[in-house]
């Protein structure tokens, strides 16, 4: 957090160019995530079949969730920071950001850990049928391994856009779509892995938007 801009541009700036400064790269990282999920769903199709499809539905309930609470607890943080920035208190930005690091972290693990434990009943409990269990759970298993470096890129995803940055919060976001474009079908048809090839791509995609964030906001 030693490079948070020390004029706030929210405090200077016209009202007009803030709209656009910051809707438009909110807009385009929606748009893009959106084109996303539609493309990965045709890979899922053609690579898995619809059952594929099916699978990764049953286990949409788990991502939302834990999307819902890294926004829960970035935009919470993000409101915390700009406050105080506001009042030129730094150092207590600094320890909201880090008390929201450790609590997303620590959600992201518990979630890892109650899904990969109860994870064929939770599948049955969000509709999961007995020609696509075994897909689901297969799914399922690879994809919470990576939730909680997804949580925390939910999170960090705000909290830069809060400190005067949303242009370096959208690149982050869609240099992991872009990613994960290319290694889900490297994953499902290249290697052959189905849904657990799409899980694969989609761990890697947050570890790759953690690690970027991390460098937006810890400097080297």
């Amino acid at each position: 957090m030693d490079n948070v801009t020390e004029v706030d541009p929210l405090s200077t700036e016209r009202m007009g160019r803030l709209m656009v400064r910051y809707a438009v790269p909110s807009v385009i990282s929606l748009v893009v995530n959106a084109l996303y999920n539609m493309v990965d769903q045709v890979f899922i199709g053609q690579g898995v079949g619809y059952l594929g499809n099916a699978a990764t539905n049953v286990i949409m309930p788990l991502t939302t969730a834990t999307i819902a609470v890294g926004q829960m607890i970035g935009d919470g943080a993000a409101a915390h920071m700009s406050l105080d920035l506001g009042e030129h208190e730094k150092e207590s930005a600094e320890k909201g950001v880090g008390n929201a690091i450790s609590l997303i972290i620590g959600f992201g693990f518990l979630f890892l850990l109650l899904f990969e434990l109860f994870m064929e009943p939770v599948c049955w409990l969000f509709g999961a049928t007995d020609s696509n269990i075994g897909y689901s759970i297969d799914y399922g298993r690879i994809i919470v391994l990576g939730f909680p470096a997804s949580a925390i890129c939910i999170a960090f995803s705000s909290i830069i856009r809060a400190d005067g940055r949303p242009n370096a919060s959208m690149a982050g976001l869609l240099i992991g779509c872009v990613t994960n474009l290319i290694l889900d079908p490297v994953f499902i048809f290249a290697f052959g892995w189905g849904c657990k090839g799409r899980g694969t791509g989609d761990d890697h995609r947050s570890d790759i938007e953690r690690s970027i964030f991390h460098c937006m906001l810890v400097p080297v």
